[in-house]
């Protein structure tokens, strides 16, 4: 039993550190489309995209290039943790709306002097 709090107790820790260290980004869907519907964000690190859906009908964050999928319901903000991310472009796309909700993420080099 305590191998499995221990266990556990070590998993919590990296959890949270890897946490503190994802940096946030805000996304917003309203009239099925994403705004920005372009972040720039630092290659090479963690992040976390904070979405909120302003439509009063769910949507699904969907990418291919980020392997990632949410229900975004109607009316909440959702989180979704992404990265270190390689530079390039990174798109992803609303499922039930797919031909307006669509967003792209840029993962850019940074010198340490930006950060």
């Amino acid at each position: 039993m305590n191998k499995w709090i221990l266990a556990l107790s070590m998993l919590l820790l990296c959890m949270s550190s890897w946490l503190a260290y994802a940096k946030e980004y805000k996304l917003i869907l309203k009239d099925h489309l994403f705004y920005p519907a372009e972040i720039t964000v630092p290659a090479n690190k963690k992040l976390r995209l904070v979405i909120e859906n302003q439509d009063d009908t769910p949507e699904e964050f969907d990418s291919f290039d980020l392997n990632r999928e949410k229900v975004l319901y109607p009316g909440r903000t959702s989180v979704i943790y992404i990265g270190p991310l390689s530079p390039g472009r990174y798109d992803f796309f609303g499922e039930f709306s797919p031909n307006t909700a669509r967003g792209t993420v840029v993962a850019t080099e940074v010198n340490d002097a930006d950060n």
